[in-house]
């Protein structure tokens, strides 16, 4: 069973996107903050980290480079309501395989993509 990390602070997104995930058949462990989510990393080992930027803590480009700089095999999608071009190419040059637009993919298409990767 393949592991995913999501990294999100929003409850009720934490809610849609982990039964969404469960119901793929996929293991998911949840960070809520910047912190946890470097702790779970190190812990847990997951497949994928599925990554919002803006979080209490570390924000999402701190952790992005931190995974990228310690294991470069962690695939990352990041999933944020941040959209500009330059955020995206931001993301997706420190490292990041995708860099998803939370209002451009429903739970669905966010879990196909991650099939995709993993």
């Amino acid at each position: 069973m393949k592991k995913i990390l999501l990294v999100e602070d929003d409850p009720f997104l934490i809610d849609i996107y982990t039964t969404k995930l469960r119901e793929e058949n996929f293991k998911v462990v949840v960070a809520d903050n910047g912190d946890r989510a470097l702790e779970l990393i190190e812990k847990e080992k997951p497949d994928l980290v599925l990554l919002d930027i803006v979080l209490p803590n570390k924000d999402g480009w701190e952790i992005l480079k931190e995974i990228k700089a310690k294991n470069n095999k962690i695939k990352v999608i990041i999933l944020s309501n941040l959209g500009q071009k330059e955020e995206v190419e931001k993301g997706l040059n420190l490292g990041a395989e995708k860099y998803l637009i939370k209002s451009n993919f429903t739970p669905s298409e966010v879990v196909e993509e991650i099939k995709k990767l993993i």
